[in-house]
C-alpha cells in the first residue's frame, strides 16, 4: 500500500459510539477498573509492573480466576500504565496514584476517551508484535539477556507483517468490491500479504507460507480482540492437532470458517484509519467534506467509488438549500484543467440528487459552453418544460467531456467501451466531425476510442481523428 495514493473512505460511527464501544472492550475496562483500585498500599517493581505479591488481588478485583488470572491481571496493570491511568509517583518506593487520563474515561469527551483507547491499541499491538512468551523464555541466555538470534525473530519485519495484513484489511472494508462488514476468511488474508499479484497457482513453499502465515495471525488476532480491534472466529484447534489422533467429533472438510474468520469492528476501522492518517497516508472519511465549499467536494470525491461519492454528496447536500447547492456546484464544475470533466461528471451526480427547487440555476447556464449540455440533460430528465436543443458543437462537446470523465473515473472498463461502440455506431461520419471539437481533452478521447473499439476499421479513423485533433491543438 502506497502512502501518496488516495485511499477508499471509511464510513464511521458517531464518535460517541465508537468511544462507548472503547470503554466496553475488555482490555480498557480492565485498565480502568484497576487504575481506580490501586491506592497507596499498590506497589509496582523496577519496570512498573505489579509486585507479585498483589496480583492475586488485582486478578480477583478483575473477577479472573485460573491458572491465567495473574498473567490477564499483569497485562491489565501494564495497559493502565501505558495509556496514562496510572502514573508511578516514585520508583525507588514503586508507589503510584491515578493519572490524570483516568478522568478523561467519565468525565472526558469521546475525543478524548477514544484518544486513551489508540494509546492502549498501540500497547496491544506492540504485543502481538513478539513471539510467544514461551519462546523467549527458551531463547534466555546467561545474564538474563535474551537471544533474538535464536528466535529467527525480527522485531521490523514483524510489525511491518501484521501492519501490512491489517492495511489489506482495512482496504477489504472500505472497498466497494470487498466483503464490507462480512469476516473475511484468515486464508484469504494471510494470501494477501504473502502470494504476489502476479502469481497464478501458489507453489507448495508458497502454501506453507501461507500456511505458517495463517497461525501467526491466529496467536495475533486472539490477542488483539480484547481491545476491540476485531471479531474473530479461531482457527479449529482440531486443524492443528496431530494427523495421527482421531477427531473429536466429525468435521466438515468443505467448511472454510474453521479456518478462521476476522471482522474489522467499528471501532477497529476508526483505529486502523487513525494509524494510516499517522503514517501519512489520504485516509478519507464519509462526511469529511460536508462543510467545505463545492469544490472540495467535487475534487475530493473524484477519485471515490460510486457508492462512497454518492453518500458523501448527500451529506454535503444537507446542509445547503437545493437553489444553493446547485449555484455552487456548478460554478466549481467549471475548467478547462485534466480534472474537470471528472468534475463535471461528479456535479451531474450531485445535481441528480437535487429536487426541483434547483431548476433556476439549471436555466442560468443553458447558453455556458461547458454546462449548457449537463443542465439541458437534467432540465429533461426532472420534466421541466421548453428547454432548448443543444447545437451540434454543444452535443459533440457534452460527449468529449463524458468520454474523458469515464476515462479518469474508471480507465478501460467494460462500460466505457460499449460507450465507445455506441457512440461510433449511433453518429454516421462522427469521427470526421469531432475531431474538431475545441475540448482539451479531444485528442486523448479519440485515442482512447482507438485503444478500445474491436472494430479495426473503425478503431483506424479514431486514431486518424486523434492525430487531427492534436495537430489543431498544436501538439
Amino acid at each position: 500500500m502506497s502512502d501518496s495514493s488516495t485511499l477508499p473512505p471509511a464510513r464511521l460511527r458517531p464518535e460517541a459510539e465508537l468511544a462507548r464501544d472503547a470503554l466496553s472492550a475488555p482490555v480498557l475496562a480492565r485498565a480502568a477498573r484497576l487504575a481506580r483500585w490501586a491506592g497507596p498500599g499498590t506497589r509496582v517493581d523496577a519496570g512498573g509492573g505489579l509486585v507479585e505479591e498483589q496480583l492475586p488481588a488485582a486478578a480477583e478485583q478483575l473477577g479472573l480466576s485460573g491458572d491465567d488470572a495473574a498473567a490477564y491481571a499483569s497485562e491489565a496493570w501494564r495497559i493502565a500504565v501505558d495509556t496514562g491511568l496510572v502514573e508511578i509517583t516514585d520508583e525507588e518506593a514503586g508507589t503510584v496514584a491515578a493519572g490524570e487520563d483516568l478522568a478523561l474515561l467519565t468525565g472526558g469527551s469521546p475525543q478524548d476517551v477514544l484518544g486513551v483507547w489508540l494509546t492502549a491499541l498501540e500497547a496491544v499491538l506492540a504485543d502481538a508484535s513478539v513471539p510467544d512468551l514461551d519462546d523467549l523464555v527458551d531463547a534466555m541466555a546467561e545474564g538474563g539477556e535474551v537471544d533474538l538470534s535464536s528466535l529467527d525473530w525480527d522485531p521490523d519485519a514483524e510489525s511491518e507483517f501484521l501492519d501490512g495484513v491489517l492495511g489489506n484489511l482495512y482496504l477489504l472494508t472500505v472497498g466497494e468490491e470487498g466483503p464490507g462488514d462480512a469476516p473475511v476468511p484468515l486464508p484469504a488474508l494471510a494470501a494477501s500479504v504473502i502470494v504476489p499479484s502476479d502469481m497464478g497457482e501458489p507453489s507448495n513453499e508458497v502454501l506453507e507460507q501461507v500456511s505458517d502465515a495463517m497461525m501467526r495471525l491466529d496467536d495475533q488476532f486472539r490477542l488483539l480482540e480484547p481491545v476491540g480491534l476485531v471479531e474473530y472466529q479461531p482457527v479449529d484447534e482440531a486443524l492443528m492437532a496431530d494427523a495421527d489422533e482421531e477427531p473429536a467429533a466429525p468435521v466438515d472438510e468443505a467448511d472454510v470458517t474453521r479456518y478462521g474468520m476476522v471482522r474489522l469492528t467499528p471501532l477497529g476501522l476508526y483505529g486502523l484509519r487513525a494509524r494510516l492518517l499517522d503514517a501519512g497516508f489520504e485516509a478519507p472519511a464519509v462526511g469529511d467534506l460536508a462543510d467545505k465549499g463545492a469544490d472540495a467536494l467535487l475534487d475530493g470525491t473524484a477519485p471515490f467509488p460510486p457508492a462512497a461519492a454518492h453518500a458523501e454528496t448527500e451529506l454535503w447536500l444537507a446542509g445547503r438549500s437545493p437553489l444553493d447547492a446547485a449555484r455552487e456546484l456548478l460554478a466549481a464544475a467549471r475548467g478547462s484543467d485534466p480534472g474537470a470533466p471528472l468534475r463535471r461528471l461528479r456535479c451531474q451526480q450531485a445535481l441528480s440528487l437535487v429536487g426541483g427547487e434547483a431548476e433556476p440555476a439549471l436555466r442560468e447556464v443553458l447558453d455556458d459552453a461547458e454546462l449548457g449540455g449537463l443542465a439541458r440533460v437534467w432540465l429533461t430528465e426532472h420534466g421541466a418544460r421548453d428547454v432548448p436543443a443543444p447545437p451540434q458543437e454543444m452535443v459533440f462537446w457534452l460527449t468529449i467531456d463524458t468520454v474523458a470523465a469515464q476515462l479518469a473515473a474508471e480507465g478501460n472498463s467494460e462500460e466505457l467501451r460499449a460507450l465507445v461502440e455506441g457512440l461510433a455506431r449511433q453518429h454516421s461520419g462522427f469521427f470526421d466531425t469531432v475531431w474538431r471539437v475545441e475540448h482539451p481533452a479531444t485528442p486523448d478521447v479519440l485515442e482512447a476510442m482507438g485503444r478500445l473499439h474491436p472494430d479495426k476499421k473503425v478503431a483506424k479513423e479514431a486514431r486518424k481523428a486523434a492525430f487531427k485533433a492534436r495537430s489543431q491543438q498544436g501538439g
